[in-house]
C-alpha cells in the first residue's frame, strides 16, 4: 500500500509541476529586448493615424478601408482598430472613449444576435454602415483581433462599465471556437463559411497567432486552447522548414489529425497571391515573433530568425515574393516592410533594426488603410518592448 501511496504522492507532484510550467509559459509577459522606437514617435504616428483611418461619430467609430467618399470597413480593420486603441492607452496616449466607439461599432455589425462573430464587410448607404446578406459571414482573422482587443481592455481598464469586455470576449471566444476552430485539425478556418470539403481545411497562414490562442487558453482557464496553439505552432514550423527562405504562402491546405500540408493555387481563395508570400502572409514576421516576445517560445524564435535571415540578406524588401524567395513585384509596402522591422527589434537583429527602424518611424501614410494600420501596430508593439504588460 505505502508503495501505492508514493506512486500517487509522485504523480500528484507532477502534475502540479506541469501544470506550473504551463501557468509559467502562457503567463510570461517580459520583453526580449529594448526597443529603440522612442514614445514621442510613437504617438505623433498614433494620432496622424486615428485622425486619417477613425471614422464614424457619437457612440460608434470604425476604420475606414477605402478612399472613395462612400465608407467601407472590415471585421480585419475593426480588430486592428481596437488592438490600437488599447495599445495606444496602454502607452499613456489613446483613451477608453475611442476604444468604446469601437466595441460598440463591432456589437452593431455582429452575424446576428445569437452569433457574436462580426460580419467581415459593411460599405457606406447614405448614413449608415450595412451588411449585404453575403457579407453576413466571417472573417477569422477580425475576429481574433476583436476578442485579444477585448481581453487586453479588460485588463487595462476592467469591466465594471457598461461594456462587460471579459463577457464579451468570452463570448466571441465560444463562438470563434464553435464556428471557426476546425474539431479535426484544431486550427483556425479561414471564415465561418468555410465547411464545405473545398474550403473547411483552407489555413490563412497568418491566422495562427500562436500567442493569442496562448492567452485565450489562460483567460479562459480552456485547455482546448492549448491544443490549438500547439497544433497553430506545430504547422508553422513545418511551413517554415519547407523552403530555405522560410517564407510561407497566403493560403494553404492543412487535413487530418496530422496536419498534411497541402498547397493551393493562385485565384483559389483571394487573390492571384494565394501561394505566395503575399499581403496576408507579410503578416507572420509579427504574428511568431509577438509569441516569442510574450512568452519566449524558441520554435517562434528559429521560425522568426529565418524569415528575417532571408529579409537581411535583400537590399531592400519588396512586395510580394515566391516561397524560394523570388520577387513577384518591384515595388516597396510598408505592410511587407514594417512586420520584418518589429521581428527585428524583438529578435536584436542589429542588421534589419539599422536597415528597416527608419521605414517603421517614417510619417504614416494617410490615404492607404492597409499599411498604414499594419505600419502603427508594428510601431505599438515596438513601444510595448521593454515595458510590463
Amino acid at each position: 500500500m505505502k508503495k501505492h501511496k508514493y506512486q500517487w504522492l509522485l504523480s500528484g507532484l507532477i502534475i502540479l509541476v506541469a501544470f506550473a510550467i504551463g501557468t509559467a509559459i502562457y503567463n510570461t509577459q517580459s520583453p526580449q529586448s529594448t526597443s529603440n522606437v522612442s514614445t514621442t514617435t510613437i504617438k505623433s504616428r498614433y494620432l496622424t493615424w486615428k485622425k486619417a483611418y477613425l471614422k464614424g461619430s457619437g457612440q460608434q467609430r470604425y476604420v475606414k478601408t477605402n478612399t472613395g467618399s462612400r465608407a467601407q470597413t472590415l471585421s480585419e480593420a475593426q480588430g486592428y482598430g481596437m488592438l490600437i486603441t488599447v495599445m495606444a492607452a496602454k502607452q499613456g496616449f489613446g483613451n477608453q472613449k475611442s476604444f468604446d466607439q469601437l466595441t460598440r461599432y463591432y456589437l452593431s455589425h455582429r452575424i446576428n444576435t445569437n452569433n457574436p462573430l462580426m460580419s467581415w464587410r459593411q460599405n457606406q448607404k447614405n448614413s449608415r454602415m450595412i451588411s449585404t446578406k453575403a457579407e453576413q459571414t466571417s472573417a477569422t482573422d477580425g475576429d481574433l483581433d476583436i476578442a485579444y482587443a477585448l481581453i487586453l481592455a479588460d485588463e487595462m481598464w476592467g469591466s465594471k462599465g457598461n461594456l462587460k469586455y471579459n463577457q464579451l470576449a468570452d463570448q466571441l471566444l465560444s463562438a470563434i471556437k464553435e464556428y471557426e476552430i476546425n474539431p479535426t485539425t484544431n486550427l483556425p478556418r479561414v471564415g465561418n463559411w468555410a465547411t464545405a470539403s473545398k474550403s473547411e481545411n483552407l489555413v490563412r497562414t497568418s491566422d495562427l497567432m500562436t500567442a493569442y490562442f496562448r492567452k485565450f487558453a489562460s483567460y479562459t482557464k480552456d485547455g482546448s486552447w492549448t491544443k490549438v496553439a500547439q497544433n497553430s505552432q506545430k504547422a508553422l514550423k513545418e511551413l517554415s522548414d519547407q523552403h530555405k527562405t522560410g517564407l510561407m504562402a497566403d493560403f494553404v491546405t492543412i487535413k487530418g489529425k496530422q496536419l498534411k500540408l497541402g498547397s493551393v493555387k493562385a485565384n483559389q481563395v483571394a487573390s492571384q497571391y494565394d501561394a505566395q508570400y503575399g499581403f496576408n502572409a507579410c503578416r507572420i514576421p509579427w504574428r511568431v515573433a509577438y509569441d516569442y516576445q510574450l512568452n519566449h517560445s524558441q520554435t517562434s524564435k528559429g521560425i522568426a530568425q529565418k524569415m528575417c535571415d532571408f529579409f537581411a540578406s535583400k537590399k531592400k524588401i519588396t512586395a510580394v515574393y515566391t516561397l524560394n524567395g523570388k520577387a513577384v513585384e518591384n515595388y516597396t509596402n510598408i505592410a511587407f516592410t514594417a512586420p520584418v522591422a518589429y521581428a527585428a527589434q524583438v529578435l536584436s537583429d542589429q542588421k534589419l533594426k539599422h536597415n528597416y527602424t527608419k521605414d517603421l518611424t517614417a510619417e504614416i501614410p494617410t490615404n492607404n488603410y492597409y499599411p498604414a494600420t499594419i505600419q502603427m501596430m508594428m510601431l505599438l508593439t515596438s513601444g510595448s518592448i521593454g515595458q510590463n504588460k
